[in-house]
């Protein structure tokens, strides 16, 4: 493991250490400094030349100086003469701006793409993108992971028996069957229309959810505005209690607050991609780490092993 170098920027410094102590390797310092005119500098302080090069950040709030933080390693490990530079991201915000859906707007998620490239990343490791199609917006090879072994691992200790896995949207269906198929569950799906980033609408719940416990699964809470109509389906259709997961625990707006205070539900889960400052806690809130499988990750990729191994059952 002597030839990989791991740095991190300002976004996630917990879960770099945390990823570096699974590894068993040193998280270097990064030095970065702003000039008088607001200009970003960053230096790598430790050897680069022919390293096999990891910088972890996730593109968190605020969203545009760590995407810059992020461009500026690349650059400086590419400048260092790494041997190879992989940008780790656990959360990639700009999956979400993913097609042009009304006249003369920027497709973010390609261009955030082609600049990572441009500043010298070879390869990229992210997690559960909002839409998987952005896969396909690098040019370089890309290792996404899931975090749907961690979130079941936490439901089998629990009474399942009478539980239903709900998807809020047709669009994450698919992953919420693979995370019901882990804990042999069946599984149901909302049919939501969007009308803006603040405003949805349910429609339907295709599935039997009556008189059934429930385990909403999803890949990211940011306002919680699905999650709040979903509930108010659920409750139509006498739906017992109600347990919340995803990946990315944005909760943005007072969002965990909001869900929390719903009496149906239980519990809130999430996982590590993202931090989670104390402000926003809750006490139905645990957070689930997903250091150890971005670290396996790197090692396997260190060590040019199967990555999507990974994703095998249970």
């Amino acid at each position: 493991m002597r030839e990989i170098a791991v740095f991190s920027g300002n976004a996630h410094p917990e879960l770099a250490r945390e990823i570096c102590l699974h590894l068993g390797v040193p998280l270097y310092p990064v030095r970065i400094q702003r000039f008088a005119n607001d200009c970003l500098e960053v230096q790598l302080q430790a050897n680069c030349r022919e390293r096999d090069v990891f910088l972890i950040q996730p593109l968190v709030e605020p969203v545009q100086e760590h995407l810059v933080e992020l461009l500026l390693m690349a650059d400086a490990a590419r400048g260092a003469s790494a041997a190879r530079v992989t940008a780790v991201m656990p959360y990639y915000a700009y999956a979400r701006s993913d097609k042009k859906d009304e006249p003369r707007i920027s497709i973010a998620g390609r261009l955030i793409a082609d600049l990572l490239v441009a500043a010298g990343a070879d390869r990229v490791l992210t997690m559960t993108l909002h839409s998987p199609q952005v896969h396909g917006f690098f040019s370089v090879p890309v290792d996404h992971l899931n975090a749907l072994r961690e979130l079941a691992n936490h439901f089998r200790m629990q009474d399942l028996s009478n539980t239903v896995v709900v998807s809020p949207d047709l669009g994450y269906a698919k992953s919420a069957a693979a995370f019901a198929r882990r804990l042999s569950l069946p599984v149901a799906a909302g049919s939501k229309e969007r009308h803006a980033d603040d405003k949805v609408t349910i429609s339907a719940i295709i599935g039997d959810v009556t008189g059934k416990d429930v385990i909403v699964i999803d890949d990211e809470i940011a306002r919680g505005t699905t999650l709040v109509e979903l509930l108010d389906r659920l409750r139509e259709q006498n739906a017992g209690t109600v347990r919340i997961a995803c990946t990315h625990g944005l909760f943005a707006d007072g969002a965990l607050g909001k869900l929390a205070a719903e009496p149906d539900v239980v519990e809130v889960i999430c996982t590590n991609t993202t931090p989670m400052p104390e402000h926003k806690r809750d006490d139905k809130l645990k957070v689930l780490s997903i250091a150890p499988a971005m670290g396996e990750a790197i090692r396997r990729i260190h060590n040019g092993e199967s990555v999507s191994s990974l994703f095998d059952l249970p």
